[in-house]
């Protein structure tokens, strides 16, 4: 890796008019890939030599996810950490705060609670639904099931834009229901629920046969055998369903918009008046062009990355196994 990285530097700043980073580490890897082949292909035959190469393009582009990640992350913090550095950013909201004061006035702190209430409320409605319609594709099937299975699919993929406006048309143009946080909830659970059923699915489907099978020998009936025997050992393929869900919830900014629309005072009541959460504080922020609002806003960035990540493993942490915890 050091040679090639020694003989593109020669290249590409003397024998090349080529400059940028992109075209020097595109460069780089070709070189990187021809060396390693030529070096392999002395003592190995071709098979291990294809897999060599092929096994060195993963790890590559493994490590270039990796670190857009962690650029991503790193630059957000970096931006944000003067807001987070105040108390009041913690503890306070907008209420009658510019979006040009200083950073030692307003904080996030309502739009943390409204972010909290909605995914709480979006979980209550999704996770039971998602997992019911799980179980019935894994386990019950039946000539419904492979289209059930369709349409989940093809939810999957359905803009967060257009479910906050199939919830704004049916509940609060048709129904009469004010814009607040519970119609965001409700929102946010279409997005969720196909996730949470899929992966379900997917994570009961590998429970081995032969525990469902001992099960009914033992005379336990087919709902019994999913309560205590599938549902406890697919729990975390299970949590793994419920943290996909989330983070495509927890970060939704059109659906907010367009069913509660922002504000800038604390609100605890999710059924009336409009409720604020941390990517609609972002937007909010970035549209001001006020390089102190934009602070505040990469401040919520780096809030709601925090949460994303406490999920996460509070998560992972209840759901491991026991033989692991020790």
């Amino acid at each position: 890796m050091l040679s090639s990285l020694a003989l593109v530097g020669v290249i590409y700043g003397h024998l090349l008019p080529w400059s940028g980073v992109l075209g020097f580490l595109v460069l780089w890897y070709l070189v990187f890939m021809v060396l390693f082949g030529l070096i392999v292909s002395a003592t190995s035959p071709r098979p291990i030599v294809v897999e060599r190469l092929v096994t060195a393009t993963l790890t590559i582009a493994s490590l270039v996810v990796i670190a857009a990640l962690a650029s991503a992350v790193i630059f957000t913090f970096a931006k944000g950490w003067q807001a987070l550095g105040h108390w009041n950013f913690w503890t306070k909201d907008m209420a009658g705060v510019s979006p040009s004061a200083p950073l030692s006035h307003g904080g996030v702190f309502h739009a943390i609670v409204g972010t909290l209430i909605e995914i709480t409320l979006a979980i209550i409605i999704s996770l039971p639904l998602g997992l019911v319609t799980a179980i019935y594709m894994a386990e019950v099937g039946g000539r419904l099931a492979s289209l059930v299975r369709t349409v989940v699919e093809a939810m999957t993929a359905l803009p967060e834009i257009l479910a906050g406006l199939f919830v704004y048309v049916v509940l609060v143009v048709g129904f009469g229901f004010p814009k607040s946080g519970f119609a965001v909830a409700v929102a946010m659970s279409v997005t969720m629920i196909p996730i949470i059923a899929r992966t379900s699915e997917v994570a009961l489907r590998i429970v081995p046969s032969g525990l469902r099978e001992a099960s009914g020998a033992l005379g336990g009936s087919e709902w019994r055998t999913t309560l205590k025997v599938v549902l406890p050992t697919a729990r975390a393929g299970l949590a793994t369903a419920l943290i996909l869900s989330i983070a495509r919830g927890i970060g939704e900014t059109a659906i907010p918009l367009l069913v509660s629309g922002a504000s800038s005072f604390m609100n605890v009541n999710p059924f009336s008046n409009p409720m604020n959460s941390l990517p609609l504080f972002v937007y909010d922020s970035y549209v001001t062009h006020e390089p102190i609002a934009i602070e505040r806003g990469f401040g919520a960035a780096s809030i709601l990355l925090i949460m994303v990540l406490a999920l996460f493993v509070v998560l992972r942490l209840l759901t491991r196994d026991k033989k692991e915890a020790r």
